[in-house]
């Protein structure tokens, strides 16, 4: 029995699943700062020290952790994933999309590829649906308390993690793999057969690798403004919607139409193998 084609729905995180910054829930409370001077000090210092943004603030949680003689423990991060509130349709919309695609014959993978934190991310109740995160991670010692970035994701290297879900070499220490020389038709997610879903210019990098090699683009808001119709307008994207996940909306029926382009692409593709193959076996 041959195995159903895979289609792989990449996520990021912050602000597209999640309603704000996953830091905003309970890290930066605990430090008794507010979301602004958090960020504004993470960003200033970003700024003078000429550092990756994202860097800077995983330093700034060190950093203000450590002020506060609050160990930065990586079971305190997963706990605080429960805190995590997400937008509206979130929680049963993984669930109801891979269905959906099993009826067509797609085996629908969901993936996050976040600048966010992977232990809070591993810590909220929908990580269990996700095949793979890939998101910011701390190195902790050996009395668990965190020292040095263990993984930076950020606007611009997301676009690795598209390609490891394309060849399926998911692990982040494995570069030989990624590397490696691969002929398209054994690639284990095609890109025609990929959809992005992000809420912004962080996002763009992935948005218009997904536009150059065939697969989808989602841009998903809050509040509609200049800046993501702009991503429209631009062919940066496919589709821009609200952010709302909930069954019949706007971004819901969007998705099940490009799964059943997909499904249908499959059939076509398997057709024209058939056909030469049965002609090379005269």
């Amino acid at each position: 029995m041959n195995r159903m084609p895979v289609a792989a729905i990449m996520y990021d995180f912050d602000r597209t699943l999640c309603t704000k910054d996953m830091q905003d829930y309970s890290f930066i409370p605990r430090l008794n700062m507010t979301e602004d001077e958090f960020w504004k000090f993470s960003n200033e210092l970003g700024q003078s020290e000429h550092m990756d943004s994202i860097l800077a603030y995983m330093y700034a949680m060190v950093k203000k952790s450590r002020e506060r003689n609050m160990p930065l423990l990586r079971n305190d991060l997963v706990e605080m994933g429960k805190n995590v509130e997400f937008f509206d349709g979130v929680k049963d919309w993984f669930k109801r999309i891979s269905d959906f695609g099993e009826k067509l014959g797609m085996q629908v993978e969901h993936y996050v590829i976040s600048s966010g934190m992977k232990e809070i991310i591993e810590g909220t109740e929908i990580s269990k649906n996700f095949k793979s995160i890939f998101a910011c991670e701390f190195l902790y010692d050996e009395n668990g308390n965190a020292v040095w970035p263990k993984t930076d994701v950020n606007y611009t290297n997301k676009t690795q993690f598209v390609y490891r879900i394309n060849k399926g070499v998911l692990d982040v220490a494995n570069d030989v793999d990624l590397n490696r020389s691969m002929p398209e038709d054994s690639k284990r997610v095609p890109f025609c057969n990929m959809i992005y879903i992000g809420d912004g210019l962080s996002d763009v990098p992935c948005m218009k690798m997904m536009k150059a090699y065939g697969g989808y683009s989602i841009a998903v808001y809050r509040k509609k403004d200049s800046k993501v119709e702009d991503l429209l307008m631009k062919d940066r994207v496919d589709f821009i919607y609200p952010a709302d996940y909930s069954e019949n909306t706007g971004l819901d029926l969007t998705v099940k139409n490009i799964i059943r382009k997909m499904a249908v692409c499959g059939l076509l593709y398997d057709e024209n193998h058939e056909q030469k193959k049965e002609i090379l076996g005269r």
